[in-house]
């Protein structure tokens, strides 16, 4: 059995806005087996498109290999824009050593709810994949019965649009009645933060079948028979980055 560990720590500054949330890298990245084109970093497979599209979408000019200056640029990037990483899963065990989410077993996620409270600025996530199993989505809707929230509906079309709401912290300062010494303590506010997630379609090239099958992609491919699942991602995606 594989033990599968993410091979990095969460990516996320004070300022904050959106959270990138997928499930993990592919298992080279954990063992430090990298191929030519890919970078060291957050979703730095090749064959993972969200760089090619985040590329695509600002004009970047990326590098794609194992250098640190591949690894530097997007790092700037997501300072610059105030995005973050969070993948949800910390590490699973694998029969089978591949990328498979369904392949996954004896998983731990991690505590992304967490880190919504620590990093108060962040007010949207966005999941790189829907709501099949063992993907982003559905591994946070598990996660969040641990905390008695749910997410409710916004929008039911693809890329489709939730929302949840926890509570607001503060720090209170109370005095003791034995000492008189006044202490810092943590509180809840009776408001609510409302947190909207995104499910994207993923970038991975396993998806350009189910969105081959989209209403609007066929609509988008027959008025531009050069339009394709690249081109359809770009468009899905420029929206919310």
């Amino acid at each position: 059995m594989f033990k599968h560990k993410h091979p990095y720590a969460p990516i996320i500054q004070p300022d904050t806005t959106k959270l990138i949330v997928g499930t993990l890298p592919p298992p080279r990245f954990s063992i430090g087996e990298l191929l030519k084109k890919d970078v060291n970093f957050c979703y730095g497979s090749y064959y993972n498109s969200l760089w090619l599209f985040l590329d695509k979408i600002h004009d970047l000019n990326l590098r794609y290999d194992n250098s640190n200056e591949a690894i530097t640029e997007r790092k700037q990037f997501l300072i610059e824009h105030k995005i973050g990483v969070c993948d949800i899963v910390e590490s699973c065990e694998r029969k089978k050593i591949d990328a498979s989410d369904l392949g996954m077993k004896n998983i731990k996620l991690r505590d992304v709810v967490g880190y919504l409270k620590r990093f108060p600025n962040i007010d949207t996530i966005l999941f790189t994949g829907g709501n099949s199993k063992n993907g982003p989505e559905y591994f946070f809707r598990r996660h969040l019965k641990e905390y008695s929230l749910k997410l409710e509906l916004i929008h039911n079309e693809v890329p489709r649009i939730h929302q949840f709401k926890i509570p607001v912290m503060s720090n209170k300062s109370e005095t003791s009645h034995e000492d008189g010494i006044s202490q810092s303590l943590l509180s809840f506010r009776n408001d609510k933060r409302i947190i909207k997630t995104v499910s994207l379609t993923s970038s991975s090239g396993a998806a350009n079948i189910s969105i081959s099958r989209l209403p609007l992609y066929k609509q988008l491919k027959a008025k531009n028979p050069k339009f394709n699942t690249f081109d359809f991602r770009v468009m899905q995606y420029r929206e919310f980055f």
